[in-house]
């Protein structure tokens, strides 16, 4: 089956991390993995690690954040103020990101899709579903040094929990259907990504007893 027709990231090598642990193909799986988690969670460093390691694309929610606005000839910033106004942003960028989670569920290749919301716009398409945190003071202090969009976006986290509650009757505290979760205050970016692969070395389909089930999010 060809790739479906959305485009992808090819990941470089991530900064800081050790790149003998992911030299490009170094793992072999069709998984379909999501990657979540708040700002500061480590998640862009491990989809860019996964995706080298695994020698396939991604997509992230930031990726559609920027493609929206591209579309509507508004800065970031401008599109940020106006997805606080309406709705119909945030619902636009779901239903993106939906259709590539639906599109790629069905592609029998590996790929990674990162967002707060990926594995539950993903739901029992995804074969993987990764929950990233760490204690906030920790998250603080890793994004204290990004961009005044970055702080804008950060901003708009807060509000993130009541809007989804709001919009899908989605509660972003449960975690229950997540297959791995790690604390990456724990272990650093390369351990993270070598815990995450093990998982993926490990997974069996045979032997794989099943997820938990995930209701489809009504966007």
């Amino acid at each position: 089956m060809s790739h479906p027709p959305h485009a992808y990231t090819t990941a470089s090598p991530p900064c800081g991390m050790d790149l003998d642990a992911i030299a490009r193909g170094s793992l072999s799986s069709n998984l379909f993995i999501t990657i979540s988690g708040p700002p500061g969670c480590g998640g862009t460093t491990l989809t860019e690690a996964l995706a080298r390691a695994l020698d396939c694309g991604y997509v992230s929610g930031g990726d559609i954040f920027r493609e929206v606005a591209d579309e509507r000839g508004m800065g970031l910033s401008q599109l940020t103020a106006k997805a606080e106004e309406t709705d119909a942003i945030d619902r636009a960028i779901d239903e993106r990101l939906r259709t590539i989670a639906e599109q790629w569920g069905m592609a029998n290749k590996p790929f990674i899709l990162e967002s707060r919301l990926a594995g539950w716009l993903a739901g029992n398409r995804a074969d993987l579903r990764i929950w990233l945190d760490a204690p906030e003071e920790v998250r603080v202090e890793r994004t204290a040094d990004r961009t005044e969009m970055d702080a804008e976006m950060r901003v708009r986290q807060i509000s993130e929990i009541g809007r989804y509650e709001s919009y899908y009757g989605i509660d972003l505290t449960d975690r229950s259907f997540y297959d791995l979760t790690v604390n990456t205050a724990r272990w650093g970016p390369t351990a993270t990504f070598r815990i995450v692969a093990q998982a993926i070395e490990a997974y069996d389909p045979i032997a794989d007893e099943g997820a938990f089930v995930t209701p489809d999010v009504p966007l």
